[in-house]
This record gives structure tokens, C-alpha cells and sequence, in this order.
């Protein structure tokens, strides 16, 4: 440890602090600027002075002779002896009073400093009791602080706006850890359930038993599609690197031969729409996810013989893709839902059909992820139609870069024949 760091650890706590440091600034400059301002005054009084007595003496009258009386010489020189002594004793007056006031004018300008400096950082003691308050489990604490629209308001408005989003990000994050111990409680107690079962018949035969292991087995592949979706989610969390070009029309394309066999086996058709080119930057394998994950989606709920139509397109610098069923549709009350982790609503799209809840939450990270969107197009009893909107690559040469990305109307809706 040096001398310095050692004198600094020896000084009390008020004389490390910010508020200090700023008094003792404020009064050493105040102090300068009086000092230069008091010695130049007494400089050029002096200067005044001096040049005053310099002059000769003017003589206005003379005896019959034409000399000066002998007395009047004295009186001469005793005024000039006098006035040497004023000029003295008024120099040294004003420099001790000016040491004086110099003196004083220092000690009160640490007072009013450390009064004015204690009011300006009056906000950053607020912020420091506020963040020694905020605890892990309660972020509602906030400075709130009011006053004209300083640095030093815009430090604390920030510090608030700070606080908000990692309430909202814990908050978020523990519903997201009670959804998911709540998703994995059932499956896990279904297969506890008949596992035990199982184990207290005695005299079960090979067919119950067979029973018994399709119900764990399918409980444990409704727990292995969670996890694997909930990994999904953590990833894409995480910046992603947007480097490589992918055209979603190939992309559509294989997924609709990826499900091709799953859909046949339901009496259901994968149709494939193109329109313009429709490249965007990006990653191609997590946009392949977010297109079967609306496949998938649709796959549970359409009616057999009907079909699910994929299609691509671009429209003033954005390109899209969207998946169309001819589903029983979602309320518009609900519509603003379908995108939660772990919500579904009632009916047809039930628990029952096997989903994990995350599906439609992971199309949506991967759409943000691309800087773009997904939107819902639908009404009960008439399907759905969802489409991602992501930024087209090379959007330079597009009519309007700012045009929203979102029409009312899907672009797989067909004209009204009247």
C-alpha cells in the first residue's frame, strides 16, 4: 500500500465522499477567483499611488526674492512625509482586510458548498437507498424522483425503467418455473399412478401390463417433447447469428415433405404456395422449427380430408410465410393469448391433442429473434392463418422499407367471389 491509499484509508467517511470533494472544488475555485480579483484591486491601487507622489510639486507662489520661504519648504516636506504614510497605512489596511475577507469568505463558501452540493446529490443518495432496499424477491421499490429533466432526473428515470424490466423479467421467469413444474407434475403423476398400480396387481396379466407401459411411455414422450421445447426457448434466449441467407421457400417446401407421411395418415393434405422470392438473413434450421411448429400446430386441430396450405411471398421490403388450416378457428378474444408459454384455450385445442403449450411461444422468439413478427389471421369456424414477417434481405431495392410489415387481411386469403 502506498502513502496515498494509506492517508486515504486514515481520512474519515465524510471526507472520502463525492459531496466533499465537490466543497472543497467549489470553495478552492471560489477563493482563487476572489484572490486574483482582491490583488489585482491592490495592485493597481498601489500603481495609482505611486504614480500620484511622483509628480513634482507645483509651486504657485514665491516671496519678493523669487524663492520658497523657509517654512514653506517644511510644511513641503511634511505634507509629502504625510502623505507617504497615508498611502502606507491605507496598503496595509487593505491587505489585512483582505486577508480578512479572503479568510472568511472561504470558511462560509464551505459551508454553502456543502449545503448546495448535499441538495445536487440528493438524487444519487435516493438511488442508493433504493437499490439497498431492492431485494431478489421484491423489485417494486422505485426512486420516482421529480425535478427539472437533468442529468441527473434522467439517471434516476433510468435507474426506475432498469428496475421494471427485470420485475417484469422475474416475474415472467417465475411463472415460467411454476408453468413448467405444473406441466411436468402430470405427466410425472401419470406415470407414478400406474406404475404403481401395476406393481400392487399381483396378478396383472401381460396385456395390463402392456396397457401400463403405453401410458408411461406416452407420458414420457409428452415430458421429452416439454424439455426439449423448454431447451428451445433457453437457446433462443440467447443472441443468435443472423449470417446466412435462407429462402423460405425451400424451406416451406421441406417441411411440408417432413410432414407429408404424418399428414396422409390423417386423411389431411400439405399444399405449397409461392409467390416472389422470399430470402431473409438468417438461421435456417430455427426458422425451419418455427414453420413445423405451426404445422404441427395445425395438424392437431383440422378436420380429416382438409388440407393446410404453406405459402411464401414478399411485400414492400418484408418477406413472409404462413401455414392456413381449416381448423375450428380462435376467438378474437383470445387471439392476443395464443402466444403465452403454456396457454391453451378451451376446446379444440385442448391439452388432449398432445401439445406442449410451448409451440406457438417458440414461433414468436424465433420471429423477434429476426427482428420481425408473427400474426394471427382468424374467426371461429373458419380456420386460422398464421404468418411470420421477417425483413426481406436485400431491402434496398423495395418501394417503402417503412411500410408495416402487418396488413389487415391474411395473404393467403382468397378474393370474394361475388
Amino acid at each position: 500500500m502506498n502513502a496515498r491509499e494509506h492517508l486515504v484509508d486514515i481520512l474519515p467517511e465524510w471526507m472520502k465522499s463525492a459531496r466533499f470533494r465537490i466543497t472543497v472544488l467549489y470553495s478552492t475555485v471560489l477563493f482563487v477567483l476572489a484572490a486574483v480579483v482582491v490583488g489585482t484591486l491592490y495592485f493597481a491601487l498601489l500603481s495609482t499611488l505611486n504614480h500620484q507622489f511622483s509628480q513634482p510639486l507645483e509651486v504657485r507662489d514665491f516671496n519678493r526674492n523669487g524663492v520658497l520661504d523657509e517654512r514653506d519648504q517644511e510644511a513641503a516636506a511634511l505634507l509629502r512625509v504625510f502623505d507617504n504614510q497615508v498611502e502606507t497605512r491605507t496598503l496595509e489596511n487593505m491587505k489585512r482586510y483582505s486577508f480578512v475577507a479572503l479568510f472568511v469568505l472561504f470558511i462560509v463558501s464551505l459551508g454553502v458548498g456543502w449545503v448546495i452540493a448535499g441538495r445536487v446529490l440528493s438524487p444519487i443518495g435516493r438511488i442508493t437507498d433504493v437499490a439497498n432496499h431492492i431485494q431478489a424477491t421484491d423489485l417494486s421499490q422505485r426512486i420516482r424522483l421529480d425535478g427539472p429533466a437533468d442529468e441527473l432526473k434522467h439517471l434516476a428515470d433510468t435507474f426506475d425503467g432498469m428496475l421494471t424490466r427485470l420485475d417484469e423479467a422475474f416475474n415472467t421467469q417465475r411463472q415460467f418455473v411454476a408453468d413448467a413444474s405444473h406441466e411436468l407434475r402430470n405427466p410425472l403423476a401419470v406415470i407414478r399412478t400406474n406404475l404403481d398400480v401395476a406393481l400392487a396387481n399381483d396378478h396383472a396379466n401381460e396385456e395390463e401390463l402392456r396397457q401400463t407401459a403405453i401410458v408411461v411411455r406416452r407420458a414420457a414422450q409428452r415430458m421429452s417433447r416439454l424439455v426439449d421445447d423448454l431447451l428451445a426457448l433457453a437457446r433462443l434466449e440467447a443472441p443468435a447469428k443472423l449470417a446466412e441467407t435462407v429462402d423460405l421457400t425451400v424451406v416451406g417446401r421441406e417441411v411440408a415433405e417432413d410432414f407429408s407421411a404424418l399428414a396422409g395418415g390423417r386423411s389431411v393434405t400439405i399444399e405449397l404456395e409461392t409467390g416472389a422470392p422470399a430470402t431473409v438473413a438468417g438461421d435456417r434450421d430455427t426458422l425451419k422449427r418455427a414453420v413445423a411448429n405451426l404445422v404441427d400446430n395445425a395438424l392437431r386441430v383440422v378436420p380429416e380430408r382438409t388440407a393446410i396450405v404453406i405459402g411464401t411471398g414478399r411485400r414492400d421490403g418484408w418477406v413472409w410465410i404462413a401455414v392456413e388450416d381449416q381448423g375450428p378457428g380462435i376467438a378474437a378474444e383470445d387471439q392476443h393469448k395464443i402466444f403465452e408459454r403454456f396457454w391453451r384455450p378451451d376446446g379444440s385445442r385442448a391439452r388432449t391433442h398432445g401439445g406442449s403449450g410451448l409451440g406457438l411461444a417458440i414461433v414468436k422468439q424465433i420471429a423477434e429473434t429476426h427482428s420481425g413478427t408473427v400474426r394471427l389471421y382468424s374467426e371461429p369456424g373458419k380456420g386460422s392463418c398464421f404468418v411470420l414477417w421477417l425483413p426481406a434481405s436485400g431491402r434496398e431495392g423495395d418501394t417503402d422499407q417503412n411500410a408495416s410489415p402487418v396488413p389487415e387481411v391474411s395473404p393467403l386469403a382468397r378474393p370474394v367471389v361475388a
